[in-house]
């Protein structure tokens, strides 16, 4: 067991340096491409890529659990249905004989725009689960047993993101966890929400400076929204279909 724990942070500590250094070097790109220092921020945004080494580990939990490569998918063939729109892409995906066993988000926020940003993916995060679930609750999937629904986050470590945050009440008052509340503790309390509600199967937040993170760094909050939580619950629930087979 601390074998495989071992393992798995080393797994995930590449991703990470991969996620800064990706990072880096598209904005870097971009920017002599433009010679503008503000399209090359945008670019380290848009130009995708940089969570492949998270989709990696992912990948190779699930073979290692049993299932076969040509079961996950990862840069094609990404789409499913959805009950409020026709068609949702997520990043991997996992179908096994016309059945949909997984389904995975990976997702990163670096500042400085915190306060839009987290509004942004919190809408999305509610939206996508709710749209899925209310799919497969119609049929989309069918013959499909219930699916597991993961969300990976990966927030940068900064002054920004973890100096309190002030909330505005007009009219109600915010629930209390949410007074002086960090961006990074407010993505804590909305992923762990997320599981608790059952609208995700599996959640993970890890956090990572620019400095440490392009050495591999990172930390984690908290122990339900742990890498070794995540994927404990993906590889149980790959292992758990293998054998039924």
């Amino acid at each position: 067991m601390a074998n495989d724990r071992k393992k798995l942070n080393k797994r995930v500590e590449e991703a990470v340096r991969h996620f800064w250094t990706t990072r880096k070097k598209q904005s870097r790109d971009q920017g002599q491409a433009s010679g503008r220092k503000d399209q090359g921020a945008r670019s380290a945004v848009t130009g995708g890529a940089q969570m492949d080494g998270f989709v990696a580990v992912a990948r190779d939990l699930l073979l290692e659990s049993g299932l076969p490569e040509s079961t996950v998918f990862l840069k094609k063939r990404l789409e499913l249905p959805g009950f409020f729109r026709p068609e949702k892409q997520w990043d991997l995906l996992v179908v096994v004989e016309g059945q949909l066993l997984a389904s995975i988000e990976f997702k990163s926020q670096v500042g400085p725009s915190f306060g839009n940003n987290f509004n942004n993916r919190t809408e999305e995060s509610l939206g996508n689960a709710t749209d899925l679930w209310a799919a497969y609750r119609e049929g989309a999937f069918r013959p499909s047993p219930r699916p597991w629904l993961g969300y990976l986050m990966l927030l940068e470590e900064t002054t920004e993101s973890l100096r309190p945050v002030g909330v505005k009440e007009p009219h109600f008052q915010v629930f209390e966890e949410f007074r002086n509340a960090s961006y990074a503790t407010r993505y804590e309390i909305l992923l762990t929400k997320l599981l608790r509600e059952r609208l995700y199967d599996g959640a993970c937040l890890l956090l990572s400076s620019r400095a440490e993170g392009a050495r591999g760094k990172f930390k984690e909050p908290s122990v339900e929204l742990s890498i070794q939580s995540f994927a404990g619950s993906l590889i149980a629930h790959a292992i758990a279909y293998v054998k039924t087979r």
